[in-house]
C-alpha cells in the first residue's frame, strides 16, 4: 500500500473530544477507501458499507429507527456493538441521501463510534431538498498522491526525509529533479502508481489510464439531469486534457458549439465532482481578494499523468531533461497546481492567479498563496531572475518585499529590484520543494 500523508489528519480526527463523522471527498480512484481500510487497522473493530450494493443500501433506505438501524448494521456484519473502537465505514453514500441524512444521528445518538463516509458530488443531495447535516459532519479531501507519497510508494524513503529537512545536500539536487521528472511523467494516481512501482515500465501503464479515463466518461450520466448536459459534460472529458495548464473560455469551448452558460455549468459540475479544478484570477494583491469570475480561469485536471498521457506529452517529458521547457512550460505549471492542492486537505482549498485589472496587460503570474494579509505572488519558470516581469509589476503594488519562483534549479535567495527600483527578495525553489513552500515562506515573510 502507498503511505499517505493522510493518515496523519484521520489520527487527529480520531482524537478530537467532539468528533464528528467525516466525510471523505475526491474523485473516484484517488484512494478513498483504500486509505480508510489502512486507517482501520488502528481499530478493534471495523465494519464497512458499501452503498452500492442493494442489500446494503437498503439498511438505511428501510423505515428503521437510528437504534434500529445500528442493530441491522452490526447484524449483517457480524460485529459486536460492545467493542470499545469501532470504525464504520460507508462507502459511496451519495447512492442514498437518507444515508447521508443519519450520519447526523451518528454523532448526536452515537458519539463512541468512529464514522467515515465517502463520496463524490454530494451536491446533488442538497439539490433533493434532503436534510443534509450541516454542522454535524467535518470534511477532509483526497487528492492524487503527491510527490512525497511517490517517493514512498517507489522506494525512496531517504529522498523524502531530505525533502522535510528542507535544506539538500548538493548531492541529492540532481536525483531528485530526476524523480520528480519522472512523477510528473506518471502522475499520482494510486493504481497507476502501485503498478509503476512494481515494474518502472511507463509504457505498461497504457491500460491502466484508459481504463480510468472510461471509468470517468461512463460517470458523466450520474452527473447529469438532462441528455444535453450528459453530451456536454462528455465532451469535456473528451477534450480537456489537450488545455491543462491553459486559461479557457467557455463559449464553444473545444470546437463545440456549445454556448458560454451551459458550458460554464457543466465545468462547474465536474469541479464538484473533483474531476478539475477552475483557477480563476484576481487583481488585488492583498486580501481578501476576490476572484474574477468573469475573466477566463485556468484549466487544471485531477492528475498530470492523465494530462500527459491523453495530451500526448509522455515521451517529450521522458527525453527532456527540464520539464519547465515542455509544453510551453504548461505541464511544469499544471504538476506545480497539482502539488500545492496536495498539501491542501481542505474540500474548500482553491488556488487563483493575479493579472493586472487593466485588461489589456499582459501582466500575469502563475499563481498567488495567502500567507497572513498577504498574497505572496509564485511564478514557475525557467531563466533568470530579472526577466521576471509580470512578478515585478506584482511587487511594485503589493505592502510585502517576498516572491516565490519554482523552477529545475537549486534553491537559492536573491535580493533584487523592479524597473521601478522597489527591493524584494526572490526564493528560488526546486520543483521537489513545492510541498514546502508554505514553511518556507513562513520562515522568511518575517525576515524579507
Amino acid at each position: 500500500m502507498i503511505p499517505r500523508i493522510l493518515m496523519n489528519e484521520l489520527r487527529a480526527w480520531s482524537q478530537e473530544a467532539d468528533r464528528k463523522p467525516l466525510i471523505l471527498r475526491g474523485a473516484r480512484q484517488v484512494g478513498k477507501t483504500t486509505i480508510v481500510r489502512q486507517f482501520a487497522k488502528e481499530f478493534d473493530q471495523y465494519i464497512e458499507m458499501n452503498l452500492e450494493k442493494p442489500e446494503e443500501r437498503r439498511i438505511f433506505e428501510s423505515d428503521y429507527s437510528f437504534d434500529k438501524l445500528l442493530d441491522a448494521i452490526f447484524f449483517i456484519k457480524n460485529a459486536n456493538k460492545s467493542v470499545a473502537r469501532t470504525l464504520i465505514f460507508i462507502d459511496e453514500v451519495q447512492n442514498s441521501p437518507q444515508a447521508v441524512v443519519n450520519l447526523r444521528y451518528f454523532y448526536e445518538e452515537s458519539p463512541h463510534l468512529f464514522v467515515i463516509a465517502a463520496g463524490s458530488l454530494l451536491e446533488t443531495l442538497i439539490s433533493k431538498r434532503i436534510s443534509f447535516p450541516v454542522g454535524r459532519v467535518d470534511y477532509l479531501a483526497v487528492r492524487p498522491c503527491s510527490f512525497k507519497e511517490f517517493l514512498l510508494a517507489t522506494g525512496q524513503e531517504k529522498f523524502a526525509g531530505l525533502i522535510d529537512d528542507i535544506e539538500i545536500p548538493e548531492y541529492a539536487h540532481d536525483m531528485l529533479i530526476e524523480l520528480f521528472r519522472r512523477y510528473s511523467i506518471v502522475g499520482g494516481m494510486p493504481e497507476v502508481l502501485n503498478h509503476f512501482s512494481q515494474n518502472q515500465d511507463i509504457n505498461a501503464l497504457a491500460k491502466i489510464y484508459d481504463r480510468l479515463i472510461v471509468s470517468y466518461q461512463d460517470d458523466m450520466e450520474k452527473y447529469a439531469d438532462t441528455a444535453l448536459k450528459e453530451n456536454i459534460l462528455r465532451h469535456i472529458m473528451g477534450s480537456a486534457f489537450q488545455f491543462a495548464g491553459q486559461r479557457i473560455s467557455f463559449d464553444k469551448f473545444g470546437g463545440s458549439n456549445y454556448r458560454s452558460r451551459e458550458m460554464s455549468e457543466a465545468f462547474k459540475t465536474l469541479e464538484k465532482a473533483m474531476l478539475l479544478r477552475l483557477v480563476y484570477p484576481v487583481t488585488s494583491v492583498t486580501i481578501p481578494a476576490e476572484e474574477k469570475q468573469r475573466r477566463s480561469p485556468k484549466l487544471i485536471l485531477l492528475d498530470t499523468g492523465l494530462v500527459n498521457y491523453t495530451a500526448g506529452t509522455q515521451k517529450q517529458l521522458f527525453i527532456s531533461h527540464r520539464i519547465d521547457e515542455v509544453y510551453k512550460g504548461k505541464i511544469a505549471e499544471h504538476i506545480a497546481a497539482q502539488e500545492l492542492l496536495a498539501i491542501k486537505h481542505s474540500v474548500r482549498a482553491k488556488l487563483n492567479f493575479w493579472v493586472r485589472e487593466d485588461r489589456n496587460s499582459q501582466a500575469e503570474t502563475d499563481f498567488v498563496l495567502p500567507f497572513d494579509d498577504s498574497l505572496i505572488p509564485l511564478e514557475v519558470k525557467s531563466g533568470a531572475g530579472g526577466k521576471l516581469r509580470s512578478l515585478q509589476k506584482f511587487m511594485d503594488a503589493a505592502p510585502h518585499h517576498l516572491t516565490i519562483r519554482i523552477y529545475s534549479g537549486k534553491m537559492m535567495i536573491e535580493h533584487l529590484s523592479t524597473i521601478e527600483g522597489k527591493a524584494f527578495k526572490l526564493i528560488s525553489l526546486p520543483f521537489y520543494l513545492i510541498s514546502q513552500v508554505e514553511r518556507i515562506i513562513s520562515n522568511h515573510f518575517d525576515n524579507q
